[in-house]
């Protein structure tokens, strides 16, 4: 499997980074090295959100496997980073794929991320109650 071709593509949401790699294949999913159900503990939404690239080209998800490698965030967001890094995976097997994936806005990354806490407040905004008298 290591010398076999395969299209990369990187995802990223709020703290979450995706390295994705797809191959031809059998349908096989792996994140971390663990089966897709394995992952997610069987949550059928995040598995649906997990192949839209594929509904939105309409391809068979069964030809190709495709293997990430996770960290960072919570599940949300690393599957929304996993669904990013696939849809450029296939945009890289396929240039025509990029204007139905960016019209599905499945090509955008989400610029959201947790703001830091700063010196002198509670929290990133939070500010100390202002009394005037």
């Amino acid at each position: 499997m290591a010398d076999s071709k395969y299209f990369y593509g990187l995802g990223r949401r709020k703290s979450a980074t995706a390295r994705v790699r797809l191959l031809s294949g059998k349908g096989e999913v792996k994140i971390n090295d663990k089966s897709l159900s394995d992952y997610l503990s069987g949550s059928k939404h995040l598995q649906t959100e997990l192949m839209k690239p594929f509904r939105a080209l309409e391809l068979d998800p069964e030809k190709y496997n495709v293997s990430a490698r996770v960290a960072g965030g919570g599940h949300s967001s690393q599957i929304d980073a996993v669904r990013l890094g696939l849809a450029k995976a296939l945009v890289e097997l396929n240039e025509d794929f990029r204007g139905t994936l960016r019209r599905a806005e499945l090509l955008g990354r989400d610029p959201r991320e947790k703001e830091r806490k700063k010196f002198g407040l509670k929290g990133a905004r939070k500010k100390r109650q202002f009394t005037k008298r």
